[in-house]
């Protein structure tokens, strides 16, 4: 595992498990959100992300956490690890609620309320993404290492074996 991408709707903690992979595995940690939003809550061109995220992938070590799914394929292709959080919607929802007012380091900006747009993009995401996650991954299976969790428990146990 050196080149490891973590993927998932919007509230499944990507970003924090990748925190927590890597003070495990000491590999440069990459928040997609970082590179496409700025403090003021715009953001950059789509082709500027890409074209930073391409600098990325050709690093020898990584790991990259974020959705992003139109850029699935390309991280996958670089990827030798794919990580999928898949957890139930209920959960995201109650994370990405839990996160108001809080600091992050995976995001430029402190979210001062649940943003109703936002809760909407969760709730898409499972409708309109997850099934097309799911084909995807499929595709994968035989060139990549997929590890998909269900639940925290079972990441949290993985990643804690990796420890031992």
């Amino acid at each position: 595992m050196k080149r490891i991408i973590v993927i998932g709707p919007s509230g499944a903690g990507k970003s924090e498990f990748s925190r927590k992979l890597q003070k495990i595995l000491n590999l440069p940690l990459y928040h997609l959100d970082n590179i496409f939003w700025k403090e003021d809550k715009t953001h950059i061109s789509r082709d500027e992300f890409d074209k930073q995220l391409s600098i990325i992938l050709k690093q020898d070590e990584w790991i990259i956490d974020g959705d992003y799914s139109r850029t699935y394929e390309m991280r996958m292709n670089a990827s030798d690890t794919i990580i999928f959080l898949n957890y139930p919607i209920e959960l995201c929802l109650k994370s990405a609620e839990s996160r108001v007012g809080k600091e992050r380091s995976d995001i430029p900006w402190v979210e001062e309320e649940f943003d109703p747009e936002f809760r909407e993009w969760i709730i898409n995401w499972f409708k309109d993404k997850l099934p097309k996650t799911k084909t995807l991954l499929e595709e994968y299976k035989n060139k990549k290492t997929i590890i998909e969790f269900k639940t925290r428990e079972d990441a949290d146990i993985f990643l804690k074996n990796l420890i031992l």
